[in-house]
């Protein structure tokens, strides 16, 4: 696990033993069980569908960038996104590292976001997975280096349980035999986490060890419609990105622009 990795769960395991002496957990599985069959839009047959497959991030900060747009809430941008095209939405819910909130998914869903959401965040407990659901999240963020197979395993059969999808996220070779655990969709970050940088050719290299038959994705720097085609040409149905759309003054006009030249 890099430096940064370790120090975000760290706080995450911290953040949550809080949150359970605020709220315990037992109250949010109460709240579950009265919203259980609301449904979500599927978010692997959404991108399996999708001739663009663009998962258009909400992200107001990161940590290599600093903040990237303070001032932006739930309520405006993840809506004009919808509008613009995008097959799916993430959402950085995480506050202390990403700028992020629980509240900016119930802010879109409240807006009219009726397209699949995936609640993004370092996902190292239950309670996490009950606040995704109670939020309005379609599906979690699973990230293979913060967890063992065992964890990473039940919580997707808590996550199932729910009703939510899972997105799993590798990095490495060795991080593709997550695979086997039985996620409804695969991803490959290209970000490294050591270093931050960003290479293409960490999905291209990998696409050969996931499962023929599941969803890809390819997360973190995409910047280029020629890339997603060179991606969407050797398998892969979702590339999330953040970056490159809320860095611009309308990150939903990047959008659509992003679209037009697919």
């Amino acid at each position: 696990m890099s430096k940064i990795l370790e120090e975000i769960v760290a706080f995450k395991r911290k953040e949550v033993a809080d949150f359970n002496q605020e709220l315990p957990q037992v109250y949010l599985e109460s709240r579950t069980e009265i919203i259980i069959n609301n449904k979500c839009a599927s978010m692997s047959q959404s991108l399996s569908e999708s001739a663009t497959g663009i998962i258009a991030e909400f992200k107001r900060k990161s940590p290599s960038l600093g903040w990237i747009k303070q001032e932006a809430t739930g309520k405006v941008i993840p809506l004009s996104y919808q509008k613009n095209g995008a097959t799916a939405l993430s959402i950085l819910t995480d506050a202390y590292f990403f700028g992020g909130s629980n509240v900016y998914v119930r802010t879109a869903r409240m807006s009219g976001v009726y397209l699949p959401i995936l609640y993004k965040n370092f996902i190292i407990d239950e309670y996490q997975i009950y606040q995704a659901k109670i939020s309005g999240a379609s599906a979690i963020l699973l990230i293979a280096a913060c967890l063992t197979k065992e964890e990473c395993s039940r919580f997707i059969t808590l996550a199932h349980q729910l009703r939510m999808e899972v997105l799993l996220e590798m990095h490495t070779e060795e991080e593709t035999e997550y695979a086997e655990l039985g996620p409804d969709m695969c991803g490959i970050n290209n970000r490294n986490l050591d270093t931050f940088e960003t290479d293409i050719n960490t999905s291209l290299q990998l696409i050969g060890r996931l499962p023929a038959d599941i969803v890809k994705v390819s997360e973190s720097g995409i910047s280029s419609p020629e890339t997603v085609k060179q991606l969407r040409a050797v398998g892969y149905r979702g590339f999330l990105i953040g970056e490159h759309f809320m860095k611009e003054a309308d990150p939903g006009a990047a959008l659509n622009e992003f679209i037009a030249q697919l």
